[in-house]
Order: C-alpha cells, then sequence, then structure tokens
C-alpha cells in the first residue's frame, strides 16, 4: 500500500486535513491523549477553530466533552457517547486476559498473593466508587488516601517513586474505568455516566476508521489488550473487512483510501496526537533516528506538521506570562505559518503572547 495515500487517508479521518468549525466532541471522535497535561486540549485545537482554553474547560464541566482512563489505561479526551466504548467495553472478563491488560505488576501480585484480577479490579473499583459518592470530587493524591482506607494491604504495594503504599498503578486506572469515573476540569476525579456499555467488537470498527487499513495485532496493541482477546474482538467483524495491502479495512472505505482529501497548512501538534499514534509512527518518519528522537519513551517532543508530513519538533517554554515555541525544522515551513501557530498554541494555554524560536 502506497505510504502517502494511506498518511492522507489517516490524516483526514484524524480530522487534520483541515481546521474547521466543528463541535469539541466531534473533534475528540478519535480519543486525544492528555498524558502531559494540555496535550488533548492542543490535539483537539489542531482540528476545530472552536476551541479555546475556556471553552475547553467549560465542555468538561458541562459534560460535552469527557476526560478519563480510557484504552491502554491513559487519559484522554473523547466524545462523550463513546465514554463506555473505549472504557468498560474492552476491560477483560478473563483473569488471564486481564492480568495481561493490567500489567506486569499485577501479575506479579495476583503470583505472590493468589489473586484473581477481576476479584482485584472489582474491588478497587467499589472503593473508588465509594470514595467519589455523594458527588465528592478528588485530586489524584486524595483518592489514593481514600482507597487506602478501602483497599485490601495485598493490592497496595510499596511505590519507591512516592515512597508510600498505594493501588497498583494500572489497577487503580482501570478501577476507574470499571467505575466509570470520569476527571473535572481541575484534574479532579468525579463519577461518571457512560452510560450502556456497547458491544466491544465496535472498537475494532472504530479503530480501523482512524488507521485502517490495519491488521490485529495493531488493534491490539493500541488498545492494550492481551493478544487472545484482540483477536477474539477482530474475528467478531472479520467478515465485514477487505484485505488491502496486507491490513484491512471495510469495504465502504476503499473509495476514500484511494483518493484521500488533500491536506493542507502547518500543525503544531502535541506528544500523544491521535495522528502521532503508534500505528502511524513507521510512515510519519521511516527514518529509525528520526522515529526515535520524535517518539520517546518519556518527554516527546510535539511535531510540525506541513501537509500532513513531519516538517519539524517543536517544544513549549513558559517564559512567565509568555510561551516560547521553539521549533526545530527539519523541512522548508514558511516562518509566518509557523508564528501563527505559536500564538494559537500559546492562546490554548492562555499565555499572553507567543514566541517563536527556531533551534
Amino acid at each position: 500500500m502506497d505510504r502517502d495515500r494511506v498518511l492522507a487517508f489517516r490524516l483526514a479521518r484524524s480530522g487534520l486535513a483541515v481546521r474547521d468549525d466543528r463541535a469539541i466532541a466531534d473533534a475528540a471522535a478519535c480519543p486525544a491523549s492528555d498524558f502531559s497535561r494540555d496535550a488533548a486540549l492542543l490535539a483537539l485545537g489542531a482540528r476545530s477553530e472552536r476551541v479555546s482554553g475556556k471553552a475547553y474547560e467549560q465542555s468538561i464541566e458541562d459534560g460535552d466533552l469527557v476526560v478519563a482512563h480510557v484504552v491502554r489505561g491513559a487519559i484522554h479526551a473523547l466524545a462523550p457517547a463513546d465514554f463506555a466504548l473505549y472504557g468498560r467495553a474492552l476491560l477483560a472478563r478473563d483473569d488471564d486476559e486481564l492480568a495481561a491488560q493490567l500489567g506486569r505488576q499485577v501479575q506479579r501480585l495476583a503470583a505472590e498473593k493468589g489473586l484473581k484480577p477481576t476479584a482485584a479490579l472489582a474491588e478497587v473499583a467499589t472503593a473508588t466508587n465509594d470514595a467519589l459518592a455523594g458527588g465528592r470530587r478528588l485530586d489524584r493524591n486524595a483518592l489514593h488516601e481514600e482507597l487506602r482506607e478501602r483497599v485490601s494491604p495485598d493490592l497496595m504495594p510499596w511505590c519507591r517513586g512516592c515512597k508510600s503504599h498505594h493501588v497498583a498503578p494500572m489497577l487503580w486506572r482501570y478501577g476507574t474505568v470499571k467505575a466509570g469515573v470520569r476527571l473535572d476540569a481541575e484534574r479532579r476525579y468525579r463519577q461518571g455516566k457512560p452510560g450502556r456499555t456497547p458491544a466491544a467488537r465496535e472498537a475494532v470498527r472504530r479503530f480501523l476508521r482512524f488507521y485502517g487499513p490495519g491488521t490485529p495485532g495493531d488493534f491490539t496493541d493500541w488498545a492494550g489488550l492481551a493478544r487472545p482477546h484482540g483477536q477474539r474482538l477482530w474475528d467478531e467483524v472479520a467478515g465485514e473487512l477487505v484485505e488491502v495491502g496486507g491490513g484491512w479495512l471495510p469495504p465502504d472505505d476503499l473509495a476514500e483510501l484511494d483518493s484521500p482529501p488533500a491536506a493542507g497548512g502547518v500543525r503544531l501538534l502535541p506528544p500523544g496526537d491521535p495522528y502521532l499514534q503508534k500505528p502511524n509512527r513507521p510512515l510519519l518518519a521511516p527514518d529509525p533516528d528520526l522515529r526515535k528522537r520524535l517518539f520517546r519513551p518519556v518527554g516527546s517532543p510535539g511535531a510540525v506538521l506541513r501537509d500532513g508530513r513531519v516538517a519539524g519538533l517543536w517544544r513549549p517554554r513558559a517564559k512567565g506570562r509568555r510561551l516560547e515555541v521553539a521549533v526545530e525544522k527539519l523541512g522548508r515551513v514558511p516562518r509566518a505559518d509557523l508564528e501563527q501557530e505559536a500564538q494559537r498554541v500559546a492562546a490554548l494555554r492562555r499565555a499572553e503572547e507567543g514566541v517563536l524560536v527556531l533551534v
């Protein structure tokens, strides 16, 4: 499959072919990672002119946008209608598959303490709901304090980083998923309203909408599932798909893949943007050295896109009330376009002024 066409198809499906006046929830159709604070805000702002810092926070408070732990247990901003699909629907019910989903630390705890992961997750989810009952809103530290009073010691290993016992990280994150918890605009945990849990196979269709043509392994990695779990969900929709260049796609998407919309303009994408997720990385950065620089385990830079292609790296630097946007160009990008985008990033982050610095 032609790399240019696949990237153009995925760019358009990601909502980046053009920045328009779409609603904030529509800009979050593909969940946007908020691993580093403001990342989701910047991702949605790259897609919709309606997004501002104030509008983003108000949308979260009004429930028009959900910020919660969902796929891979990570914090994302997403459309409210998709809260249960990307959250509860993807929770494994089998102990072995859930152990793989919760990670090695929980696997070790289960082996050492004779725990069933499903029972452990249920205990933490119940404790989380109890802690947040009555409309309480708790930041992460306060939530951990409440969980310490409610969760059995076997589920709270010693944490070297914070020098305390608390619920294993992936266990408490997925505990919020099972409990249907979301975050407010001040990053406090509160009870949410995920609604009815849909069939999990719909997540495969959504994945292919944004990252097709794809494979079962691509979907499983993106969703953070055990291999048998991901394959089983894939198999439920496999009869609907057609093979295209080593991947699979719904047949209704073939015409757009063959002639995807043209992309235009410059965007400053934050680390973790939907377009920068793992399925796209080998295509966006074929050079291994660039890929290592752009997609680091921690502290990744953002990507400068020009017409849908990586044309540079960027990082924000707060300087009092100003925001410096440091850009390393990897190709030709008009300075005026970079200046405009730097000002937009600064405005989204509520800085008084954005200053472009070329490095």
